[in-house]
This record gives structure tokens, C-alpha cells and sequence, in this order.
């Protein structure tokens, strides 16, 4: 044994014509992935020089005891290393670079055996070896643009030399992980395998290297040097991606520009000039507010996954499941469940309704053919787990049912009702009610502990969130197999416990209230939407509305201000009311604060409608000017007061809940991290004494709970400093 540490060994290994190789392993002990933390990439360093004293070695083989290759860097580390300042993080990937130069310039070949999942630094460390192999089902990437950073480890002088520049860029720019087929292609490994085969094969190359029938000399020099591009194709290369991935990305995510600045400022460098370029760029983006705030939503993901996989654990199996509704929103559950896996019964009293249902299906399965996703196999194959119906002839053998009807509380108890007697003693009823008290639901039901709330967001197929809310009587078992279904579907569930509008219209709603106080004083809703949409929301409230559409507004309103009439009540007429009364209900009729065209691929495509602005006027009380700042601190506040008062009231267990809640629900900027995030990041304090000047005109919707107060004169956050989220517990 050359070295044995904690996360790496080193043996030496006999191969064929009388050589001595070195097999370096990763399989991080107590964990079930690779990752590079500090004290790993310590090992590494270790174990290297370990290699270099050896004086009869022949070649090293880098490999995995474990499923994954390398998953990354340790992203928990992350914001403790970034509150270390530049100088600390520069100096620190400067000695990562020199530990995987080490690797780069050893005295014979090497070769890594990529056996599964290789990602960001576990993607850089293969870079310095001379050879790749790759099982067929691996792959390979740099995501680290996607946390607001650039490849820090030689990602950015390495890869470009390896697979050209323009690949580099699409690889580094888009973040994306690779399949084995398409690195093979562009030249990022030299080999694609069975896993089987995997180590005979990088065995099989470093014997060919060794007996000098590959040039392993000329990879590295290749590697080392500068780019082979002229300073036109320069131009050309990088000039062009700038502006292509500039529009892409938009202004709030500035890494994967910056990271086509630092390929291009490297590409005339040697390896040691363009890795100091690398390093300074890296440290920059670290200490951004973007690069925290998404480090954070990747820790507070974490936290969610970690949680359902608790509720996970505990489920009884689902293994069949039914949709009650047919229409676009039961067509859609449908579709989700089906292309997941698990078969479902959707069933509804119209043959029209079913038939609506199925089109959605349909509809969504095409797109993936024609995307290039399934073959038309493939999607008959997966249509097939459709199984609509008329009637509850089949409901006995049901583990799940989601009803999907009407958002009406007196057709959904009697659709509930009716169910329960249809199904098993054991089944789950879940309703994808989004405003609708679950405890309410339950009152008629013989079993209550077996019924909770499953709320989708539309549309069903490309919103990550479901919102499981657990009842006064909900049971364990309940939620634990609601949550497993939802994440058999693909997607992220977040239970919460019951109240009007649940955690995320419950917040959204008050964000609208802010929105029509603006509209009164006078506001012109477009210039509102243009500083929402630039403050970085997907749609400012106004086409927002629209899209949501103006009766389902008007109803979730009316739950809202039942629930919470101290701050939510209106006496006043609004503006979404307004458009309501007279039949502008958005996109659903072409006609809401916008009118809607078809555009050439037949998608509703908004335009000013003075109509809209006449009706209104109704409404305006005074005309007033609004600043950007006035108008983002008036949507904002009110928004994030609520998820303050969720987590106050135990809707939602944990600040990291909550403001993924709002990032997967509702769009909230990513780049800010979520609503309790956004307080942390402007101050506690501040926050509430902004808060307390609006109250002041605009009333209890404004106004600061006193924990809120408490915890400013206290000087506290809602995330604990350079801690991870796992490590927050309920504000």
C-alpha cells in the first residue's frame, strides 16, 4: 500500500510485461458518494506525493469504489470558504491547481477510470490525467456556473484545450452534465465501455502508452500550452458566445460570461498564467451576492430532499393511483404520473371531459417525441398507463387517489365523499385543492387520517412543486405516501400544515395586494410589471394575473381575506376585481390587464389594451409617481411579511422550506435566494423599519409581527451565518 487514508488509498498493482502501476480509489468512508471536501482534497494531496516518491512506477490509474466517480466540491463548505475573503480563495484554489499539476506532470501515463456521476471538480480532476474511459452510463460536467461560479480547477484552461473552445463554452456556459456518448464525440474521453469493462479498458491504455504506441507526451503539452486558435478565430469564438450567452443567461447571472472571459483572457497563456487568470475570477464571483444566494438554494434543496426521503422511508408502497377530473389539470397529473411510471385511472362523469384529458396527454407526449425524449414506442407504451373511465369499477385496487375537480368546496365534498366509499380501507384521497382548507374536506369523510392535500401547479408537467398539506387529522402515513407519490412523479414536495391558501398562495396573495395599492395611487401596471420583471421575477403581477386568470384570483382573494380579514379584507373595490366584473379574465378569454394574440407558434402573446387602463380608472384614487425602489419595496414587503407569519404560524418547518416553496411554486428569483433570504440579505432591521414606514400609510399588511421586531433588536437572521440550511431551524 503506497498510501490509506480516509477518502483515498493508493496501492501498487502488477500489470503485463513486468510493470508497476499505482491504482489511486476514492470511496469517501461513511458516505455514499465521492465529494471533495477541504480535508479530501488534503488526502489528495498527501496521497500524490506519496505516488511521486515512488521510484518504480509506470503509470497511475485514478478510479471509484463507489457509484459515482466524484459528485464535486463539498458545496456545504461553500459559504465558509467564501467569508474568507479573495486573497484566502485564490491562494486556495492555487493549491488545488498545483496538487492536480502534480498529477498532470507524474513521469508516466495516467489514465481515469470514470465509473458514474463526475461533476465539477470531480470533472477537472480526470482533465489532468492523460486518458479517459467512461462507463456508457456515466457523465461528466461542469455545473458550477449554476451556483453562481466559474470551474475553479481547472476547468476553464483545461477542457478548452481538450475539446475546443466552442465546446468548452457550451459545456462550462450551460452548466450541463454530459452523457458518455457525447464526450466521447467531442473528444473529452478517449473511450466508452460497459462498466464491466471499464478498468480492463483504462488498463488496456495505459499498456499502449507505456510501450510508446500512444503519445501521452504530446496530450500533455497540447493540455499545457496555449490555445490553438488565431486571434481572428479568437474573435470569432468568444465575441460571438458572449453575446449569445449574455441574452441567454440575463443580467442577474453573470458567471457564464464571465467564465467565456476568463477561456478567452487564458487561451494565448501557458497552463500555470491561465490557471492564475482562473483562480482571481473565481475568487470574484465567489464573494457575489448571486453565488450566495444560489449555494444557498442548492443547501436548502438538500434539506427538502433529505426530508422526503425520511417520508419516503415510512410510505407504504403506491403502486396504482387514480385522478378524479379529467380536464387540463387532471389531463396534466395524468400525463406526469404516466411518464414516471406509475400507472393511473383517470376518471370523470363527461366522455367530452376524458377525452380533454387524454389530449393534454397526448399533447404533452408528443412534444417529448418530437423533442427527441421517447420514440413513438415509447410514448405508446407510456399513454398505455392511462386508464380513463366513467365509472369506479376499478377504484377497489387504488393505493392514491388525487382529486382534481372543481375548486368549489361543496362539489369537491361530495366528489370525496362518493370516492371514499369506492376505494380500499388503506387508501390515500389527496385534494389538489390550492385554496381550500384540508380540515374543511375532511369533515364529511369516515376516514380522515387517510386524506390530505396534493396541490399541483400549473402547468402540472413543468412546475417542480407540490405542496402536501397535512390536515388536523391527516396521519403520517398519509403524508409519507403522498410525499413518495409526488416525488415517484418527478417532483419536489413540501408538506405544510393547513390555513387558508396553504404556505404559497397564501404568500402570493398579499404580493397582489400590494399590487392593486399601487394601481389606486395611480401606478401605471405595465411600468409595475417591467420593474418586477427587471428585479428579476419570470412575469410582473399584472400578465401574472392573467396567467393565473382572474376568476381563480377573485375566488383565492375571497379565502385569503376570510382567513386573515385583519390585513387581507378589503373594503374597496380592486383593480383585479374590476377586470373580473367585466369578463376580462386573462389569457383564458385573450382579454385581462393585457389582450393576447397568437404568435407564430400559436402561444398567447400579450399587447396593450386601453381598455384595461379605462376600466380602472375606476379604481384610482390619486395619481402619484412611483420610483423602481418604491414600487419593488411595495410589492416585496408585503410578500415577505407572510412567509414570515407562515413560518411564525408552523405552516412550513424551516426557513429553507419556505423559500424554495416560493422558488419552485411561484417563480421568485432564484438569484435572491427567497423571501427570508432577501430580509437576511438586506437586514433584518432595515427590513422592519422599511416595513414600519409603509404600515404607517398602507396598514396591517405592512406591518412587522413582533418576532420579526424581536429578532431585529437582536441582531438575528433568519440562516444562520456561513452555516448550511440543514442547520436552521424554524425562524
Amino acid at each position: 500500500m503506497i498510501y490509506q487514508g480516509n477518502a483515498i488509498t493508493v496501492a501498487r498493482r502488477d500489470v503485463p510485461d513486468g510493470n508497476v502501476i499505482a491504482v489511486l480509489t476514492f470511496d469517501l468512508q461513511g458516505e455514499s458518494i465521492n465529494k471533495l471536501s477541504s480535508q479530501v482534497v488534503a488526502e489528495l494531496d498527501d496521497a500524490v506525493k506519496a505516488i511521486r516518491f515512488e521510484s518504480d512506477l509506470g503509470g497511475l490509474m485514478i478510479q471509484s469504489a463507489k457509484d459515482v466517480f466524484i459528485v464535486g466540491a463539498d458545496i456545504t463548505e461553500f459559504h465558509a470558504l467564501f467569508d474568507k475573503g479573495e486573497d484566502y480563495l485564490v491562494e486556495m484554489n492555487q493549491r488545488v491547481h498545483a496538487i492536480f499539476n502534480a498529477i498532470e506532470d507524474l513521469p508516466f501515463p495516467t489514465v481515469t477510470a470514470i465509473n458514474g456521476l463526475a461533476l465539477g471538480g470531480g470533472c477537472e480532476l480526470p482533465l489532468t490525467t492523460d486518458f479517459r474511459v467512461m462507463a456508457e452510463r456515466a457523465k461528466i460536467g461542469l455545473p458550477e456556473t449554476k451556483l453562481g461560479i466559474i470551474p475553479g480547477w481547472g476547468g476553464c484552461v483545461r477542457l478548452p484545450r481538450l475539446i475546443g473552445a466552442d465546446n468548452a463554452i457550451e459545456w462550462i456556459a450551460g452548466g450541463s452534465e454530459n452523457r458518455a456518448d457525447a464526450a466521447l464525440k467531442m473528444g473529452a474521453v478517449d473511450a466508452v465501455l460497459p462498466l464491466e469493462q471499464l478498468e480492463a479498458g483504462a488498463l488496456d491504455i495505459l499498456a499502449r502508452a507505456q510501450r510508446g504506441e500512444l503519445d501521452y507526451q504530446k496530450r500533455r503539452a497540447d493540455k499545457k500550452g496555449p490555445l490553438k486558435l488565431n486571434p481572428i478565430e479568437q474573435m470569432m469564438a468568444f465575441e460571438t458566445a458572449k453575446g449569445f450567452v449574455a441574452g441567454k443567461a440575463g443580467p442577474h447571472y453573470p458567471a457564464p460570461v464571465e467564465a467565456i472571459k476568463v477561456i478567452q483572457k487564458g487561451a494565448g497563456e501557458q497552463r500555470e498564467r491561465a490557471q492564475q487568470i482562473e483562480a482571481a475570477t473565481f475568487a470574484k464571483m465567489a464573494l457575489s451576492d448571486v453565488a450566495f444566494n444560489l449555494v444557498g438554494l442548492f443547501l436548502n434543496d438538500q434539506v427538502i430532499k433529505k426530508k422526503a426521503s425520511k417520508y419516503e422511508k415510512q410510505a407504504q408502497a403506491v403502486k396504482q393511483t387514480a385522478v378524479l377530473g379529467a380536464g387540463i389539470m387532471g389531463g396534466g397529473i395524468a400525463y406526469q404520473s404516466a411518464s414516471k411510471g406509475t400507472p393511473i385511472v383517470m376518471k370523470d362523469i363527461k366522455a367530452d371531459a376524458i377525452e380533454l384529458g387524454l389530449k393534454e396527454a397526448r399533447k404533452l407526449f408528443a412534444k417529448q417525441v418530437e423533442r427527441g425524449k421517447l420514440t413513438s414506442a415509447e410514448m405508446a407504451e407510456k399513454l398505455s398507463n392511462i386508464r380513463p373511465t366513467l365509472s369506479y369499477g376499478d377504484f377497489g385496487h387504488v393505493d392514491l387517489v388525487v382529486e382534481a375537480v372543481v375548486e368549489n368546496p361543496k362539489v369537491k365534498d361530495a366528489v370525496l365523499t362518493e370516492v371514499e366509499g369506492q376505494v380500499g380501507e388503506e387508501t390515500i384521497l389527496a385534494s389538489n385543492t390550492s385554496t381550500i382548507s384540508i380540515d374543511r374536506l375532511a369533515q364529511n369523510l369516515k376516514r380522515p387520517h387517510n386524506f390530505c392535500g396534493m396541490h399541483f401547479f400549473n402547468p402540472v408537467h413543468r412546475m417542480p412543486l407540490v405542496e402536501v398539506i397535512r390536515g388536523e387529522k391527516t396521519s403520517d402515513a398519509a403524508v409519507a405516501a403522498t410525499v413518495a407519490y409526488a416525488r415517484a412523479m418527478g417532483k419536489t414536495p413540501i408538506v405544510v400544515n393547513d390555513c387558508p391558501g396553504f404556505l404559497v398562495n397564501r404568500v402570493l396573495f398579499p404580493y397582489f395586494g400590494g399590487f392593486s395599492f399601487l394601481v389606486e395611487q395611480g401606478a401605471d401596471f405595465q411600468k409595475v410589471d417591467k420593474v418586477m420583471e427587471k428585479f428579476g421575477w419570470p412575469m410582473g403581477p399584472a400578465y401574472l394575473l392573467d396567467v393565473v386568470g382572474m376568476d381563480t384570483a377573485v375566488h383565492a382573494n375571497e379565502v385569503m381575506a376570510e382567513g386573515f380579514p385583519e390585513r387581507m379584507a378589503r373594503d374597496t373595490k380592486t383593480a383585479i376585481e374590476v377586470m373580473y366584473d367585466n369578463d376580462r379574465l386573462g389569457q383564458k378569454n385573450a382579454k385581462g390587464f393585457y389582450a393576447y394574440e397568437e404568435d407564430k407558434k400559436g402561444k398567447p402573446k400579450k399587447v396593450t389594451d386601453e381598455q384595461a387602463y379605462a376600466l380602472i380608472k375606476e379604481v384610482v384614487k390619486e395619481h402619484r409617481e412611483f420610483s423602481d425602489d418604491e414600487v419593488i419595496a411595495r410589492m416585496m414587503v408585503p410578500l415577505c411579511l407572510e412567509t414570515v407569519r407562515a413560518l411564525e404560524d408552523g405552516i412550513v418547518d424551516t426557513p429553507a422550506e419556505a423559500d424554495m416553496a416560493l422558488i419552485y411554486g411561484i417563480g421568485f428569483p432564484p438569484f435572491r435566494g427567497g423571501a427570508l433570504r432577501y430580509i437576511d440579505a438586506m437586514g433584518v432591521a432595515e427590513f422592519v423599519a422599511l416595513a414600519d414606514r409603509l404600515a404607517e400609510e398602507l396598514g396591517p399588511l405592512y406591518a412587522p409581527t413582533d418576532k420579526l421586531r424581536r429578532m431585529a433588536e437582536q441582531g438575528e437572521r433568519f440562516y444562520a451565518a456561513n452555516a448550511s440550511s440543514a442547520q436552521n431551524a424554524n425562524a
